[in-house]
């Protein structure tokens, strides 16, 4: 883990990363050589298993830049949180937080007994057991428990979700938020503004970093006008195919 990352995020600097989806540690190495400052890696919405994050997060920390690797959890099962901190990355991302309650049980699976309910084990996090002391020592005060709010429902408790001690940061799911108000798709309408509104205002409230995802170049500068202190981009698929096509169009647009 790069040491001054979690420091960075919950000091609410300008932090840039990427969303991995595709598996593969190619592109993971390829995308983390770049120069992100973190790596979602998507466990909800993809096909990769607690195998292939394990291998798309080595990928992750082989480009040798200061790229750290999260996880984007399933679910907000403790079990799953339990097994994918045990391969080392900085934190995880929990999707579809609705409530205090469950802010809470996100944070206690990220943290060590007496204080949470994280089991200890001497997998590659603590270095296989060779430095599983520090590690139990550190790992609760270091880890990042990111919390995504995401429905409406999320948004009536969000005052709560970042009062939560613990939580690191607030994460909006910008798809599943505006389907949850009825304007899917549709991120300057009016419920959408509001709701992101009333989710920024209350991690400003709490001092808590809020962030979002830009799914091309263009909402790169639209998201960042939502007043967030950090953007993830992509995912790898929307670069793959954004580069792509302008490659196809540069050669038919000659050829016309």
């Amino acid at each position: 883990m790069v040491e001054d990352f979690p420091s960075r995020l919950r000091g609410r600097e300008p932090v840039a990363g990427c969303w991995l989806s595709i598996g593969h540690p190619a592109s993971a190495e390829l995308l983390a050589g770049v120069g992100f400052d973190f790596a979602v890696l998507d466990g909800e919405h993809t096909e990769m298993t607690l195998g292939a994050l394990a291998t798309v997060l080595r990928a992750v920390e082989a480009a040798g830049t200061d790229t750290v690797p999260i996880v984007r959890v399933a679910s907000n099962d403790p079990i799953e949180v339990k097994r994918v901190l045990d391969l080392g990355p900085a934190g995880v991302m929990v999707p579809a937080v609705e409530t205090a309650a469950e802010a809470e049980r996100a944070v206690d699976a990220c943290t060590y007994r007496p204080h949470g309910r994280r089991g200890v084990a001497g997998y590659r996090a603590a270095d296989y057991g060779a430095n599983l002391q520090s590690y139990v020592e550190s790992a609760s005060e270091e880890i990042l428990t990111i919390v995504q709010v995401e429905s409406a429902a999320g948004v009536e408790n969000v005052a709560d979700i970042a009062a939560v001690d613990g939580v690191d940061a607030l994460f909006i799911g910008p798809a599943d938020l505006s389907a949850s108000l009825g304007a899917f798709g549709e991120y300057d309408s009016e419920p959408v503004r509001s709701a992101v509104d009333r989710i920024v205002s209350a991690a400003d409230a709490e001092n808590r970093p809020v962030g979002t995802l830009a799914t091309s170049r263009d909402e790169v500068a639209a998201r960042d006008e939502w007043g967030v202190d950090f953007l993830a981009m992509g995912p790898d698929l929307a670069f793959l195919a954004e580069s792509a096509s302008g490659y196809l169009t540069e050669y038919r647009d000659r050829h016309e």
